[in-house]
């Protein structure tokens, strides 16, 4: 195989921000005489010169300015909500933001601004509370509208050029390249991995990741062997009802398919950069293709002619 996009896979995992919550920054409490005291996240940096706290930002004030952060971040989030967490030991603010369309993020106002996914973020918190039930994930997308993450993680299948019912979507991890990597199972055909580098996509076909040792937890065994099938049609190879199907790899004539048939015979396919069969080679005589087939049983192959090339 020329690109190999199931190296190792790193967990996606997010260090915890401490934030002091933005209601106990605004919170006022007097003493018994009716003056204010200094409670939880309270500075007298934070007060006025009368002692009081500054009232709390509106709505649309937080709202305001969690689009400008959001916009230095570069999320071409249009905020349709907007919730202030709180600051960190840093005197940054924390937002949590929906957006008009596609997943939210959690934005931090450092400079130049983070934004986190709710989707990595919910899936960092997964991976670390399967490693240690009391670890803590940090702060987390609770916005009505963010809660969804399979709903998003579907647009992405559809933004990766998946054509298929997309029915499970989940992340896997981050490549060496800094890429996030997803899986992408179909209801009605095998599925892919997605990887996402710079906000572009490229999908991977799930045959093609069990090439790589790469597994696919939504695609089974049929659901690749329909896929190769539908590129036997209207060739050589038609005829093979295909129960069991592996890529083999590829060379510059082509890419390689072994397929076992449900008669107990097999084939290996050659098709064209437009998975177009241009030749087909009888596992009984194609020991010398790519080391030969492995899904057909010796009983089930005939032996190889003596001589010549196959």
């Amino acid at each position: 195989m020329k690109a190999r996009f199931t190296a190792a896979l790193a967990a996606l995992l997010f260090s915890a921000i401490s934030i002091v919550p933005a209601a106990a920054q605004t919170r006022r409490e007097t003493d018994a005489d009716g003056r204010p005291v200094a409670t939880e996240g309270s500075s007298r940096a934070g007060r006025t010169r009368g002692g009081r706290q500054p009232a709390a930002p509106s709505p649309e004030q937080i709202r305001a300015s969690a689009q400008e952060q959001a916009a230095l971040a570069n999320t071409n989030c249009q905020v349709s909500e907007a919730k202030l967490l709180g600051t960190t030991a840093g005197n940054t603010s924390v937002y949590e933001i929906a957006c008009a369309a596609g997943p939210g993020f959690i934005l931090e106002t450092k400079i130049p601004p983070t934004a986190t996914s709710c989707i990595l973020l919910a899936y960092s918190a997964e991976t670390l509370r399967a490693r240690d039930p009391a670890a803590d994930p940090g702060p987390q997308c609770t916005i009505a509208a963010n809660a969804d993450t399979q709903k998003f993680l579907r647009e992405y299948a559809v933004q990766a050029g998946v054509a298929c019912t997309v029915d499970q979507v989940k992340v896997l991890g981050q490549s060496t390249d800094g890429a996030v990597m997803y899986e992408a199972g179909c209801s009605d055909g095998a599925g892919f991995w997605l990887k996402q580098l710079n906000n572009a996509w490229t999908k991977i076909p799930c045959i093609q990741v069990l090439a790589e040792n790469g597994t696919c937890d939504f695609t089974t065994t049929a659901e690749n062997a329909a896929f190769v099938k539908a590129y036997f049609a209207g060739s050589e190879a038609a005829s093979c009802d295909v129960t069991e199907a592996r890529l083999m790899g590829r060379n510059a004539n082509g890419v390689f398919y072994e397929a076992k048939c449900a008669n107990g015979d097999g084939v290996i396919a050659r098709l064209n950069a437009e998975n177009i069969v241009q030749q087909v080679y009888p596992c009984a005589t194609a020991q010398q293709i790519g080391g030969g087939c492995k899904l057909t049983t010796p009983s089930a192959a005939a032996p190889a002619p003596t001589g010549g090339r196959p």
